[in-house]
């Protein structure tokens, strides 16, 4: 998909790492009001009993009809922040919510890890796991989803040279080399200082820095080249016209239509596939014991069969108990979210799983979401 500035301001891209996946970090969120949203009957709570290898876990449910609005709750609006969660549910009105792809949590910048698609924008790219993404009609999809960054830039006298960006919205690593693309959903600047950043506005390249924590324009982004990459920013003459292409592809290479997804959050791995189980964390890219072995607080997101959706959480489960008890379940399509502290989730009115940790990002749900 070939991207000019007027779809761009309709469709911001952002791109995440490939990163450890972590779970833990114990700060625990003060005490906070959590009567705020009012209840609806459409939305439905439940508290299950599902027994598997030998052991009957309680698992809390919310099921939330087909095509209820749903888009993905940032903390403070940006990727990069934290924040409480019942703070984040409020702020966004929503109706049922719970919390969304992995982030660093261990100390220094609290990037996430997955995909993150908000109001029609790549807000952020990770390449392993499973991603879940809502359409405008509210029609839900499940895909192991790659999404690349690339594009030209023309001088003022007609050369056409290719770019990439490697990583997008993320905080680089000190003395790496980088290829970096940021958007105004990491909010008004870049928020350090470093490298050669590249502001292209309205499709055309306004101005070069060196190291600077620089302004990100409203109608355009930044591209930051450090390291090795620096020479690349020598494409980039002032005046120059600048083009962007994503793309969509499956672990194949195959293309997938995901062009009209609005709202999507990528974390994983798979749990069950066309009604049946289907986990392989360690071919989706994981390699945390957390993920592959160990008990622990778990989230996870559902299609069921008339495409309505169920968000859940359980306590001291492994991965391969959470698959089995998601089909149990009798759901069609299901995937983990980010566990352990951050396993969090709301619906009718109250918080039903409380955080232990500030989170980074959420699916919230709702007829009438501040947006």
């Amino acid at each position: 998909m070939k991207i000019s500035w007027g779809k761009l301001n309709r469709r911001n891209i952002s791109i995440g790492i490939l990163a450890m996946i972590m779970i833990g970090s114990w700060l625990v969120p003060g005490s906070v009001d959590t009567s705020y949203a009012a209840s609806k009957s459409a939305v439905k709570s439940e508290t299950k009993k599902v027994t598997v290898s030998g052991r009957t876990f309680t698992v809390q449910t919310v099921t939330i009809p087909k095509g209820t609005p749903v888009t993905l709750g940032l903390a403070k609006g940006q990727v990069g922040s934290t924040q409480d969660f019942n703070a984040i549910v409020k702020a966004y009105g929503a109706q049922a919510a719970i919390n969304g792809a992995f982030f660093e949590a261990y100390g220094g910048p609290t990037d996430p890890y997955g995909n993150l698609i908000v109001e029609g924008r790549i807000a952020h790219i990770g390449r392993y796991g499973t991603t879940i993404g809502f359409k405008a009609d509210g029609s839900a999809l499940m895909e192991s989803l790659y999404i690349s960054i690339t594009g030209r830039v023309t001088g003022t006298k007609g050369r056409s040279q290719s770019w990439y960006a490697t990583f997008v919205n993320r905080t680089p690593a000190p003395n790496a080399s980088n290829s970096i693309l940021f958007t105004q959903d990491r909010g008004t600047r870049v928020g350090f200082k470093g490298g050669i950043a590249v502001v292209v506005e309205n499709d055309k390249v306004k101005r070069k820095v060196i190291n600077d924590n620089v302004a990100i324009p409203p109608k355009g982004y930044v591209l930051i080249y450090s390291g090795t990459q620096k020479p690349l920013a020598d494409r980039f003459e002032i005046g120059a016209t600048v083009e962007m292409n994503i793309s969509y592809k499956d672990p194949k290479g195959n293309s997938i239509p995901w062009e009209e997804v609005v709202t999507a959050v990528g974390a994983g791995p798979r749990l069950v596939k066309d009604g049946k189980v289907a986990l392989s964390p360690a071919a989706e890219g994981f390699q945390d014991q957390k993920i592959l072995s160990s008990s622990a607080a778990r989230s996870g997101i559902a299609i069921k069969s008339d495409g309505s959706i169920m968000i859940a959480t359980v306590s001291g489960a492994t991965m391969k108990q959470w698959a089995e008890i998601m089909n149990k379940m009798g759901v069609k399509q299901a995937m983990n979210l980010d566990g352990g502290a951050s396993s969090a989730m709301y619906g009718n009115g109250k918080v039903i799983t409380q955080a232990g940790r500030l989170l980074s990002n959420t699916l919230v749900f709702g007829s009438n979401l501040n947006k």
